[in-house]
């Protein structure tokens, strides 16, 4: 079984944190899991999610529920920033580079937006529930020029970043965690929006992995915030702790889908 956290694997630091939990989790539920690193993960993330030997990988929620065949879940993460209420919850920040001039929102409309996949809640569905109640019969594009997929989210800040693009929605999350471990990068970035906060993304396992497994790793994931040895890896992955997730939570994602589609915004822009 693998388990991977190629969703929050956005530096080098990261990557090492992440391993660094996951192999712990290995260790505490006494579930061999092999953890995933660069050179061994997919590069697309459904080519990841379509495995059927996931053992403890995140997933993001939006595709998770609409998918036929669901894996199961196994937890939910609970970012510490106190944005995030002390509930298993993220956002999407709307990026602007502060140089620019943007202030608000609607500044930007008219000109190009990023995003990363369409299958991205934080990078497509959440941002275009927002920004449904800007469109009007005169005016139904915001934007100009609609730039991606870009696959990763990082690509999607380094073309705001660079220019290409005057504005993009990412996982809030996501870019806190850039902020704690590359803070130059994130540096000139404004958000100028934050999107209405969803479930966050949480770990999974493939239907086929037994019951009583499955069990085991969700057992260590919930205790790893009394683990003296993990405090300081929580910290910096600003983790307070993991719940339980619950299948009925992830319905907000259908409901966001269906409310643009049903305004006629089934595509962003």
């Amino acid at each position: 079984m693998i388990a991977s956290a190629r969703m929050y694997s956005w530096s080098p630091s990261l990557i090492a944190a992440w391993q660094r939990l996951l192999g712990w989790v290995a260790e505490r539920s006494g579930v061999p899991l092999d953890v995933l690193g660069p050179a061994t993960e997919p590069a697309l993330l459904e080519d990841l999610w379509a495995r059927r030997d996931m053992g403890c990988v995140f997933m993001c929620g939006y595709p998770w529920v609409v998918r036929r065949e669901r894996p199961h879940l196994l937890a939910a993460p609970v970012p510490s920033p106190s944005r995030y209420g002390g509930r298993p919850v993220y956002v999407s920040d709307f990026i602007v580079r502060a140089d620019r001039g943007f202030r608000e929102l609607p500044e930007t409309f008219g000109g190009a937006i990023a995003y990363s996949v369409e299958h991205s809640h934080s990078g497509y569905n959440a941002p275009r529930f927002h920004l449904l109640p800007y469109r009007t019969p005169e005016r139904p594009r915001l934007y100009t020029t609609v730039l991606g997929p870009f696959i990763r989210q990082r690509p999607v800040i380094e073309a705001v970043l660079d220019g290409r693009a005057d504005v993009a929605a990412v996982d809030g999350y996501g870019l806190d965690l850039l902020r704690r471990h590359e803070p130059e990068l994130v540096a000139p970035l404004r958000i100028i929006a934050t999107t209405a906060p969803a479930p966050a993304p949480p770990l999974v396992a493939s239907d086929g992995i037994d019951a009583a497994t499955r069990e085991r790793i969700t057992g260590a994931l919930l205790s790893i915030h009394e683990a003296a040895a993990m405090a300081d890896t929580l910290e910096e992955l600003l983790l307070a702790r993991f719940v339980r997730a619950r299948p009925e939570e992830f319905d907000v994602f259908l409901e966001r889908e269906r409310a643009a589609e049903a305004a006629g915004y089934a595509v962003l822009g």
